[in-house]
């Protein structure tokens, strides 16, 4: 690769000061170009197969005691509450692995409830049993160390958590009833205890400025991970955030490009959500650097609609959308139908 752009070059020798890192993230044309094509080399060095991690997600309750100002879920508007039962998660699981899925997430709002708890665990347990390879990654936002080890025992193996703003003050005015030290204190707790933890940031939040996205970048470098990922702020129609505006897909792709390059041994997803803000974005997350596609399959249909995180209106891309990205990013997935 010739490398022409002082910035990108400065990247690919390691330079991740913060005035670099600054610069990356207003790359633009041929010069964003030429970032790309760093995070898929660096890409390539760690994953030479070219292979994507294709998970299938379930979005197994929308209980959530968080009242984050970005998302839809507990808003006022939300009129049907639901948690999936143990035995509903695995029928939903053994489904999916029929189809040839081997990697599941199972999503949820933040809700410790010991009797959810004790559900979920018993629903990993017993899947785990018929179906040893099937990996089980968890969302489900913070709770306690005695949970994420029940978790784990159980036999689910990844956890993503992400830290959303690394400024504290940030991180407080979209997340008034969380705490930042918290949510870092339980990637730490999630890494000790042996998972592998996936975290990560928005970009666009009211107030944010570039260089909280570079602090974002540096705090993703420090952190214990196995898989990072950005996505990008889109304004929900039934949050306190429904009137701003929508963050800028460019600067979320030369994020998960800067990530790439930075962290070339993780996982990093290409997000339903940039599908929903500019046409062909996930293939562009692909091109920027990703390695992980997200296949919103496993919510029963009806429930659907009562899991809206960024918008009521989700782009929810058929298993066609995800051959056609993958070959036409060189890419391959374990996708069975």
């Amino acid at each position: 690769m010739a490398i022409t752009n002082n910035t990108v070059k400065a990247l690919k020798d390691r330079q991740y000061t913060n005035e670099v890192l600054l610069e990356a993230l207003l790359l633009k044309d041929d010069a964003q170009q030429e970032l790309f094509e760093l995070a898929r080399e660096r890409r390539a060095e760690c994953f030479p197969d070219n292979r994507a991690q294709a998970r299938s997600v379930i979005e197994i309750s929308n209980l959530c005691r968080q009242r984050c100002r970005y998302c839809s879920i507990g808003g006022k508007n939300q009129k049907i509450n639901y948690s999936l039962d143990a035995n509903q998660m695995e029928m939903l699981m053994d489904h999916l692995y029929g189809k040839g899925r081997r990697v599941v997430l199972l999503q949820s709002g933040e809700n410790p409830s010991e009797v959810f708890i004790r559900d979920v665990v018993t629903a990993i347990g017993n899947i785990k049993l018929r179906h040893k390879d099937l990996r089980i990654i968890l969302c489900m936002g913070d709770l306690s160390r005695d949970q994420y080890q029940r978790l784990y025992d159980a036999g689910a193996t990844d956890y993503v958590i992400k830290f959303e703003a690394s400024n504290e003050e940030l991180f407080k005015y979209c997340k008034p009833n969380d705490d930042l030290d918290r949510r870092l204190k339980c990637i730490m707790d999630l890494s000790d205890i042996g998972y592998r933890v996936g975290s990560g940031n928005i970009v666009g939040l009211p107030r944010q400025t570039l260089e909280d996205l570079v602090s974002d970048l540096q705090l993703v470098q420090e952190l214990p991970l196995g898989m990072n990922s950005t996505t990008i702020f889109i304004p929900a129609e039934d949050s306190e955030f429904a009137a701003e505006p929508a963050g800028d897909p460019n600067l979320t792709l030369n994020m998960m490009a800067i990530m790439r390059i930075m962290n070339p041994y993780r996982l990093m997803p290409t997000t339903s959500s940039l599908e929903k803000m500019i046409p062909d974005g996930q293939y562009l997350g692909l091109m920027a650097g990703a390695n992980t596609i997200t296949i919103h399959d496993g919510t029963p249909e009806e429930l659907q609609a009562y899991f809206p995180i960024y918008s009521t209106h989700r782009v929810r891309p058929q298993i066609e959308h995800f051959r056609d990205i993958l070959n036409r990013a060189n890419m391959t997935a374990d996708i069975c139908e």
